[in-house]
């Protein structure tokens, strides 16, 4: 009871409002309590208790779906897009099932690191049972994926691990949906086959992680095509690639209204545009990427080739591919019928700034003559089958970089997926997979079809499968890592410990700490080719594992290494493996790596308080200056 200022009592409810001059909250129309029921500050915990409390309420939020439709919204809006406006939606269970789905995603992620965690970088690693996990859930694709990207958008500098996986999980995901895409295409009819749709799959999935879609690159081609019309506008006002629109159906027959095209294009692309061939950087991977040869204007000879010929088609002018060696080219038909004679066509090459060529120039270009064959016209497939072979050619020169090995596994990847068997890629795929000491089952499932497929190859088919036989064995027993103590005796030259940042004074790299060893614990060969023996301690100082600013990993001498005078985060792919958050000043090494150096993280505390908070630090903990000496040993 309440007393009003005259002493009057009146009973209250609903919020304080006299009874005589109120109503019940549930006696509210049901669009007010809809709109009440969105208000920003609510969750869909307070919207659950709500159609708990009565039937009148349990129907304003479950009824029409307007709640859950704005709570849906709220929390997940980069859903929206899968969802068509006019179609109607039980927005509840949506959420629930996103909901649902965001914890079995987040708890698969989460239990990896336990499950897949090596000291030593496993490069290429393959979560297959993982990605298992999350393929079984049965769950909708973009739901997955939008967890994993949420997961990707959190803090930048928490939560390492668990990005580090999602990052690899929603990799592997989108992978296997463009696989699915690029074996459809592969089914279509040759003449429905385009050449700018193959390339974009390709591109994207060699890059699953960028926002590259077929919508967006045509896009691009139609914005460079309305510049040539604007070109042809000026010279020829009543040209028919005027009327061309995108759906490509004009053609264009006159030669010489094509050749107006063709001159158009050019000055449009290589004067205006400024696009060139990528001569002094060429076997730059971002070359075959159609999105990057868009934003760089630059590329090789297939890739400039395939824009140049969507564009010239976009245009009315019917140009075609031409699997020339060690050149990539386009021909252009010089006769009203498409002709058998390699001297009815000009030969464009748009690596060269659409410079136009005979046949025999063609030969100039290469420096040595070649048959007939090599001036047809080439099919889709076969022109795939070329840009992949380029990127897997590039894989195999790498250095044995994290970046060269991912670009070889998609290369064969997609080669194999074109052209399933050929022997010769599969068997690189076996050996590469049972080198990086990945995926196991799948090589043996590799073998076999070799084995099928090309008997004579049994020699190295069984030395393979034997030796992953025992590598499946051995996954089933694995030993348990001894754990690196700092205060025993063998360790009391270490000076460093796992997560500081660290600086080269050799080199002068930024590097963090993932490692070390009391000894220098590489082979001979090793210690002689990087020149150990002139440091002033040799081999036989401590040495470090360290992951460096430029995505390599090295091991260091103790006695090189000095740490950071300004702590950075290091942007190496790897430090989501190790370590689950950087603090500022240092690395806080995940669960795994913890155990494995149990005793690091207390040291890290107590020397980033005395190097950045103030603390004095004793000059004899100061490491050595190196001796100078002939040559520059790496380590």
């Amino acid at each position: 009871m309440a007393t009003s200022g005259d002493g009057e009592e009146h009973s209250l409810s609903n919020g304080g409002l006299p009874e005589a001059h109120s109503k019940k909250l549930t006696d509210l129309p049901t669009e007010l309590l809809e709109h009440i029921l969105c208000f920003p500050v609510l969750g869909h915990a307070d919207i659950s208790s709500v159609s708990c409390s009565c039937k009148r309420l349990y129907d304003v939020c479950h009824g029409r779906g307007k709640v859950w439709e704005h709570q849906y919204k709220l929390r997940w809006p980069r859903l929206l897009k899968n969802y068509r406006p006019n179609e109607s939606w039980d927005w509840r269970t949506e959420y629930k099932t996103r909901h649902v789905v965001g914890l079995q995603i987040r708890r698969t992620v989460e239990s990896i690191s336990k499950r897949f965690f090596t000291e030593v970088p496993c490069v290429g690693q393959v979560l297959g049972d993982s990605f298992a996990e999350i393929e079984s859930l049965g769950a909708p694709e973009h739901f997955c994926e939008d967890e994993l990207i949420s997961i990707l958008n959190s803090d930048t500098r928490k939560s390492l691990t668990l990005k580090y996986y999602a990052k690899k999980i929603l990799y592997f995901l989108r992978q296997q949906n463009i696989l699915r895409s690029l074996k459809a295409f592969l089914e279509k009819p040759a003449e429905q086959q385009s050449a700018l749709e193959g390339a974009v799959l390709v591109d994207q999935y060699c890059n699953p992680l960028a926002d590259v879609s077929l919508q967006s690159i045509t896009a691009q081609l139609v914005e460079i095509a309305d510049k040539v019309k604007k070109t042809l506008r000026r010279t020829n006002p009543s040209h028919s690639s005027l009327r061309a629109d995108q759906g490509n159906c004009l053609v264009v027959e006159d030669f010489e209204l094509q050749r107006q095209v063709i001159c158009a294009l050019n000055s449009v692309l290589y004067d205006q545009l400024k696009y060139k061939g990528n001569e002094t950087d060429y076997y730059n991977p971002l070359n075959s990427y159609i999105h990057q040869v868009l934003l760089r204007q630059t590329g090789i000879p297939i890739s400039l080739s395939v824009l140049y010929m969507t564009l010239a088609q976009k245009l009315g002018v019917r140009l075609e591919p031409v699997n020339f060696p060690n050149h990539f080219l386009l021909r252009w038909c010089q006769r009203p019928m498409r002709s058998e004679d390699i001297y009815d066509y000009v030969y464009i090459d748009a690596f060269g700034k659409g410079k136009q060529l005979t046949a025999k120039e063609c030969e100039y270009l290469i420096g040595h003559q070649v048959t007939e064959d090599y001036y047809s016209c080439i099919s889709t497939t076969e022109l795939l089958l070329r840009m992949v072979g380029n990127l897997l050619n590039i894989g195999k020169r790498g250095e044995g970089s994290e970046k060269s090995y991912q670009l070889l596994r998609d290369s064969l990847d997609l080669y194999l997926t074109i052209n399933p068997d050929n022997v010769q890629y599969l068997l690189l795929q076996a050996r590469l997979y049972f080198h990086l000491g990945i995926w196991p089952e799948k090589v043996l499932d590799i073998l076999q079809h070799i084995q099928a497929l090309d008997p004579s190859q049994h020699g190295a088919v069984g030395y393979l499968v034997q030796h992953t036989l025992e590598h499946i064995q051995h996954k089933k027993h694995p030993g348990e890592p001894e754990a690196k103590l700092r205060s025993t005796t063998e360790h009391a030259e270490v000076r460093f410990s796992v997560g500081l940042v660290m600086k080269h004074k050799r080199s002068g790299y930024n590097c963090v700490i993932y490692g070390w060893d009391p000894k220098c614990t590489m082979s001979h060969e090793w210690i002689t080719t990087m020149r150990v023996h002139q440091l002033s301690n040799g081999a036989n100082q401590p040495f470090y594992n360290v992951l460096v600013q430029d995505g390599t990993c090295r091991y260091a001498a103790q006695e090189n290494l000095e740490p950071h005078a300004e702590p950075l985060e290091i942007g190496h792919p790897e430090v989501g493996r190790y370590f689950s958050e950087f603090c500022g000043t240092h690395y806080v090494a995940n669960e795994e790596l913890q155990a494995r150096y149990p005793e690091d993280l207390a040291e890290s505390l107590r020397v980033v308080s005395e190097l950045y908070q103030g603390g004095a630090r004793d000059p004899a903990e100061r490491p050595a200056e190196p001796q100078s000496g002939g040559g520059s040993a790496a380590v």
